[in-house]
C-alpha cells in the first residue's frame, strides 16, 4: 500500500508540473481562444456566402402566364399558400405575365431573360396547365401545379375558397422520441470525435522536448516510466477540462440566450437516459475517449524524436479519429445491430459508440461494463508505450524509433 501510495503521488506530481508548464504560457491562450478565431472566420464566410446566394435568390422567380382575368386570384392564392411555408422551404417570389400568341415559345424565353432567373414557368388553362423547369425547379414545377389547381377551386366555388378556422393545440409528449434519441445520439458521438480531434492530439508531442534535453531520462531514473506516462496524460488531460469547461461556460450561456424556437428545437433532444444522466455519462466518455486516444498518441509520439516525425504522425491520427467516428455514427443509426456491438467492444470506438447507446437505450448496467473495459485499455496502452519507450529508446541509448531500428536490423 505504501508503495501504491508513492507511485500514485509521484503520477499526480508529474501531472501537476506538465498541467502547470502547459496552461502558465502565452501560447496556451492562444490555444484557448481558437474555438473563437475560426467561428470569428467562420461567420464571416458565412455572411459572404449568404450574401452571394441572397444576391442569386432576389432575382430568381416563378412565372405565371396567365389572362388578366385569373392574375388576381392566382395572387390570392399564393399568397394563401405561401403562409403555410417555412422560410427554408418557401418558393421563390411569383410574378404574372399576360399570354401571347404563342404561350409556350414565351415560355421558353422566360429563360433567357437576363434580368430574372427562372425556376418554373406554367401557362395554358388551370385544368391542364403546362410547366417548364430549369434543373433545380422541380420543386418550383410541383408548387405551380399545387397553385394552379388552388386557384382552379377558388374559382368555381365563387372566387374564393372557404375559410376554416383550424384549432391547433401544441402537446408535450410524455416519452422520448425515436427521432429526439437518434439525434442525441449523433450529437453525442460528434460532439466528442470534435473534442478528441481538437484536444488529444497535443499529447503525441509531450515527450519530444523532454527526449531531446535528457530530462526523461532523470524521470525514469527516479519513477517507474509507467508513472511518468500516466502522469504525462493526466496532465493533458487536465489541459483538456479546463478547455471544455471554459467553452462550456461560454455556450450554456449563449443558448440561455437563444430564441424560444431554437430553444424547443434543442427541447427536441431526448436521449432515452434522462439528461441529467446524459450529461454525466457524456462527460465520463469524453473522458475516457481523451484517455484512450492519448495514451495511444503518447506511446507511439514516445517514439518520435524530431518535430519532422510528430508531424508525420499527425495524419494516421487523424485518420484514425474519423474513422472511429465513421464507425460510432454507424453504431447509433443501427442500434442492437452487430456494427453496434463491435463499435461498444472495440476499445478506440467504444466511448463514442456507448455515448450514443445511452441516447438510445435507458439501461445503465452496460454503461458500468463498458467503463470498467474502457479503463483496462487504457491501463494496457500506457503499459505497452512504457514498455516499448524503455526497450527501444532508454535501453539502445538511441534517439530513433523502433520501426527505424528494425529496418535497420533487418538490412
Amino acid at each position: 500500500m505504501t508503495r501504491f501510495r508513492r507511485t500514485l503521488r509521484q503520477t499526480f506530481t508529474i501531472a501537476r508540473r506538465d498541467f502547470i508548464a502547459t496552461v502558465f504560457t502565452p501560447i496556451f491562450l492562444l490555444f484557448l481562444f481558437a474555438p473563437a478565431i475560426m467561428g470569428a472566420f467562420s461567420v464571416i464566410g458565412g455572411m459572404g456566402a449568404r450574401s452571394a446566394a441572397t444576391g442569386g435568390q432576389d432575382k430568381t422567380r416563378i412565372i405565371a402566364i396567365v389572362p388578366a382575368a385569373v392574375t388576381r386570384p392566382i395572387a390570392e392564392a399564393d399568397t394563401r399558400l405561401r403562409s403555410v411555408f417555412g422560410e427554408d422551404d418557401m418558393p421563390p417570389g411569383m410574378t404574372t405575365v399576360a399570354p401571347t400568341n404563342d404561350p409556350n415559345a414565351q415560355a421558353r424565353a422566360a429563360f433567357e431573360t437576363k434580368d430574372i432567373d427562372a425556376e418554373a414557368v406554367l401557362y395554358g388553362p388551370l385544368d391542364a396547365p403546362q410547366i417548364l423547369y430549369g434543373p433545380r425547379g422541380r420543386p418550383s414545377a410541383d408548387y405551380l401545379g399545387l397553385l394552379a389547381q388552388t386557384t382552379l377551386a377558388a374559382q368555381k366555388l365563387g372566387g374564393t375558397l372557404p375559410a376554416i378556422a383550424a384549432t391547433k393545440t401544441q402537446i408535450t409528449r410524455s416519452t422520448t422520441s425515436v427521432g429526439g434519441q437518434h439525434q442525441s445520439a449523433f450529437f453525442a458521438v460528434f460532439g466528442i470525435f470534435f473534442l478528441t480531434l481538437f484536444l488529444s492530439g497535443q499529447v503525441v508531442g509531450t515527450m519530444a522536448e523532454e527526449r531531446n534535453n535528457k530530462v526523461i531520462e532523470v524521470l525514469a531514473a527516479a519513477v517507474p516510466l509507467e508513472s511518468v506516462f500516466f502522469g504525462k496524460l493526466i496532465g493533458m488531460f487536465g489541459v483538456a477540462v479546463l478547455f471544455v469547461a471554459f467553452w462550456g461556460t461560454v455556450v450554456t450561456q449563449i443558448t440561455s440566450l437563444m430564441p424560444a424556437g431554437a430553444a424547443a428545437a434543442l427541447g427536441d433532444l431526448t436521449p432515452a437516459v434522462g439528461a441529467p444522466m446524459f450529461a454525466l455519462l457524456f462527460a465520463a466518455y469524453f473522458s475516457m475517449a481523451y484517455l484512450l486516444l492519448g495514451s495511444v498518441f503518447l506511446g507511439v509520439g514516445a517514439q518520435a524524436s524530431t518535430m519532422r516525425e510528430i508531424q508525420m504522425l499527425s495524419l494516421p491520427i487523424t485518420i484514425l479519429q474519423v474513422a472511429m467516428f465513421g464507425l460510432s455514427s454507424a453504431a447509433v443509426s443501427h442500434p442492437g445491430s452487430w456494427i453496434a456491438t463491435a463499435a461498444e467492444l472495440f476499445p478506440l470506438s467504444s466511448p463514442f459508440a456507448m455515448a450514443g447507446r445511452a441516447a438510445n437505450s435507458p439501461e445503465l448496467w452496460p454503461h458500468v461494463a463498458a467503463l470498467a473495459w474502457q479503463a483496462l485499455w487504457v491501463t494496457i496502452f500506457i503499459t505497452v508505450g512504457a514498455r516499448l519507450f524503455r526497450r527501444g529508446v532508454l535501453q539502445s541509448g538511441s534517439a530513433r524509433p523502433f520501426w527505424r531500428r528494425k529496418a535497420k536490423a533487418v538490412a
